[in-house]
């Protein structure tokens, strides 16, 4: 069990430092977009940036249901059995 939660965790690790560099270059591209007159790159990149973290939370509440539902399934047979 500790292997896989550190290796989960090195995981992890590993794909936010890619991440975090992206940061700069969204920003210097919203930038000069904003310079050239054109404001549909910055309402693009903010639209872009909701859906992925919507992505997140559905992903959290569809785990979350499907725990739930287990141990509701576990609880019921409990008290039957």
């Amino acid at each position: 069990m500790l292997k896989k939660i550190s290796f989960s965790l090195l995981v992890f690790l590993l794909t936010t430092i890619s991440a975090a560099a992206q940061c700069p270059m969204c920003k210097a591209s919203v930038e000069s977009s904003q310079s050239a007159g054109k404001k549909s790159v910055g309402m693009g990149l903010n639209i872009g940036i909701l859906m992925l973290l919507g992505a997140v939370y559905l992903i959290i509440i569809t785990v979350g249901v499907l725990w739930y539902k287990k141990y509701r399934k576990t609880q019921v047979t409990d008290y039957a059995g």
